[in-house]
């Protein structure tokens, strides 16, 4: 049989409200805007020598990356919105599941980080808040249609 008293009431009490604020500090946790890149490296990337590339002639065809936020060449701060929109030819489809982003000099595969928060689409994907640290940013954006032909965006901006 179970006895009710004063002090399990208390104790209970304080349980209660214990668990309540882990609650709190793990919905305030999760609510912060995605890291999408640390600053080490950012600095490591602004550090490193331009590599070398072969300039590629684009495909023809391939669906255009269009940077519809953060607004350039205007200043960004952080956390900024990241909104991109993709327009494919008449004739083929964007295939959402090839989008890749590269970070920095390094091309740091940030793809994963960027799909954690929000959901790309046939028509482009929004990130709500993306915290980036101070600094110059460089992204090369690529995506595939249906027809295998490869269009890409480079994109480079300085968080104040």
């Amino acid at each position: 049989m179970f006895k009710l008293t004063q002090s399990s009431v208390n104790y209970s009490g304080r349980n209660l409200l214990v668990g309540a604020s882990l609650v709190m500090l793990s919905l305030q946790a999760h609510s912060a805007p995605p890291q999408l890149v640390t600053p080490e490296e950012m600095q490591a990337s602004n550090a490193a020598p331009t590599p070398f590339a072969a300039r590629a002639v684009p495909d023809r065809d391939a669906p255009q990356i269009e940077l519809l936020n953060p607004k350039l060449p205007s200043s960004v701060s952080s956390p900024t919105p990241i909104e991109v929109k993709f327009q494919p030819t008449a004739s083929s489809q964007v295939k959402p599941e090839s989008f890749k982003v590269l970070y920095g000099s390094f091309q740091i595969d940030i793809t994963r980080r960027i799909l954690n928060v929000a959901k790309v689409t046939d028509s482009g994907i929004l990130v709500q808040e993306a915290a980036l640290p101070r600094g110059k940013h460089k992204l090369l954006m690529q995506i595939e249609d249906n027809a295998g032909r490869v269009g890409s965006r480079q994109v480079e901006f300085e968080v104040n």
